[in-house]
């Protein structure tokens, strides 16, 4: 492998490192939030603490479903430049050529990883919710 392919390939790699960073990040502040709510709404036994809580998570599903989408897009552009001959490499980090091979953001939603973090965190408000209308009767 040529040190041109290497040097593309090593740029393309820190790219999706930190898109994977900021996908840990976001899972942290949305549970981080969560817990706030929750302790603000025992604290002063107001539901609207509660309401809010569906907040974070559900714009945080979101925003790590894009930046999910994002690296999926720099997988497929790795993939390209792995593939391609040295002489081809001209250090293009332009990804939205994949636009049409990888689906979209809103189909990230729905996956299994999204699904799996975002929505026991969604259930668990909920559960919150039915609780505290019960206990506040």
């Amino acid at each position: 492998m040529g040190e041109n392919k290497r040097s593309h390939l090593v740029m393309i790699q820190k790219i999706i490192d930190r898109l994977s960073q900021h996908s840990f990040l976001i899972k942290g502040w949305s549970v981080t939030l969560v817990s706030a709510m929750f302790a603000l709404a025992a604290q002063n036994a107001n539901l609207v603490f509660i309401y809010l809580a569906y907040f974070p998570p559900i714009l945080f599903w979101i925003l790590d479903s894009y930046f999910l989408w994002q690296e999926k897009l720099y997988r497929a552009l790795y993939n390209h430049v792995r593939l391609a001959n040295e002489r081809d490499i001209d250090f293009s980090l332009d990804a939205s050529i994949f636009r049409d091979s990888i689906p979209g953001w809103s189909h990230t939603l729905a996956t299994k990883t999204m699904l799996l973090f975002h929505g026991p965190l969604i259930i668990l408000i909920l559960i919150v919710t039915i609780i505290a209308l019960f206990v506040s009767k």
